[in-house]
């Protein structure tokens, strides 16, 4: 087999059609001639979503368009479960394109209503015909969106695993049959976080195994249908970068110069339509977090930090700034104590979220009238402080409770 894209599936009626046509049209007009096979792997939908996955079929595509399949091009679908869990769908497809020994795989959200054929050739032909091992997306962002990703999730993980991976946690990506099996044989599933993140650490895995990074442009980026509990988005991104930096020890704690991924488009694309955000809900939200959360977070900061943290807390909020510095030094004092468990993990995780609200208001309140640019400067300035004061988090990690 040389080709296989994976799109997991739960209750995605409205949109997997639309999802695998962009797919179907993608292989027939830039891989023809290979050998291709679709795999929906659902997760015990309750619509009709594999009705429809099982109604689309190739005819469509040559009706509507000039392309015709030189070889057949079948849409196998499978369930794994009477419930959604990434771990498992994810896990599935690798078995499968293991079992099939596809040399390039890719995985694309059934949610993806932005998806052209373009995607397909971007995601593939990296691994296909460059010999690339993971092709991660890069998107066209408004510039407040993806705050926790900009904020916290790239410029830690470039930090620490010394690679601009600009979407670490991406649910559009591409792979090698060589890190499949890889994958595959590690403990990346072996996680006590749930099987959350799955995707994340799939990213690390890639790095630390010293596997060849790719990065590629899709366009707008799909407004998938997530939570919007902020506590569960950190869970999988936050709480599955901190897990990792205790497998992973010896290869963050070397002293690396971080290194660029060859890109194919712009490394990053911020649109500026007027869009509105509750800057002073988020502001009352880390005031009070901070007033209430005051002895968790005596456990968790250290005294320097929690009085800096304390006394930016009672700023007017027209004066109110999260500096860098702070914000770094509070995110690698929180992974530090993850690791040591000073108290329940996730309650570490859950008393991140206010502060982590002050950041962000801090963000919106600088950028609100930046260019794209401007805001990639900003975000750039984050990302080399996070770097400077790497030596920071090992001292932390080297001294003993």
């Amino acid at each position: 087999m040389d080709l296989l894209v994976g799109v997991p599936t739960h209750n995605n009626a409205k949109t997997v059609g639309e999802t695998l046509q962009g797919i179907r049209v993608g292989l027939l007009k830039y891989f023809p001639r290979e050998r291709a096979v679709i795999l929906n792997v659902d997760g015990g939908s309750k619509d009709n979503t594999r009705e429809v996955v099982a109604a689309a079929s190739i005819n469509d595509v040559q009706r509507s368009s000039d392309l015709f399949a030189l070889r057949t091009l079948p849409c196998i679908s499978t369930v794994y479960g009477d419930h959604p869990a990434t771990e498992v769908a994810l896990r599935t497809m690798l078995a499968a394109a293991d079992l099939l020994r596809a040399r390039a795989c890719a995985i694309v959200s059934a949610e993806s209503t932005t998806i052209t054929p373009d995607w397909i050739e971007r995601l593939l032909r990296p691994v296909y015909r460059d010999n690339f091992d993971l092709v991660t997306p890069v998107y066209r962002r408004h510039k407040f969106d993806g705050l926790l990703l900009r904020n916290l999730i790239y410029p830690m993980t470039r930090a620490l695993y010394a690679k601009r991976v600009r979407e670490p946690y991406a649910v559009e990506f591409a792979f090698s049959g060589h890190l499949c099996s890889h994958l595959l044989e590690m403990q990346v599933w072996d996680h006590d976080g749930g099987g959350i993140g799955t995707e994340m650490r799939m990213t690390i895995a890639a790095i630390t195994g010293g596997f060849r990074l790719h990065q590629t442009f899709l366009g707008t980026k799909p407004q998938l249908d997530r939570t919007s509990d902020l506590v569960a988005a950190m869970r999988q991104t936050v709480g599955t970068l901190f897990w990792s930096l205790e497998p992973n020890f010896q290869y963050w704690s070397a002293n690396r110069a971080t290194e660029s991924i060859p890109t194919c488009g712009p490394e990053y694309d911020l649109s500026k339509e007027p869009i509105r955000v509750n800057r002073k809900r988020l502001y009352q939200l880390f005031s009070s977090g901070v007033a209430e959360l005051g002895p968790v977070l005596q456990s968790i900061l250290s005294a320097q930090t929690l009085a800096e943290v304390q006394s930016i807390a009672k700023l007017a909020e027209e004066d109110f700034r999260y500096p860098h510095e702070l914000w770094v030094k509070t995110a690698y004092e929180f992974a530090s104590s993850y690791h040591k468990s000073v108290i329940n993990r996730d309650h570490i995780i859950q008393a991140l979220a206010p502060l982590y609200r002050g950041k962000v208001y801090t963000f919106l309140l600088e950028n609100r009238d930046a260019s794209a640019e401007e805001v990639e400067a900003n975000v750039e300035d984050l990302c080399l402080t996070f770097e400077r004061l790497k030596p920071y988090l090992l001292d932390l990690w080297n001294t003993r409770e």
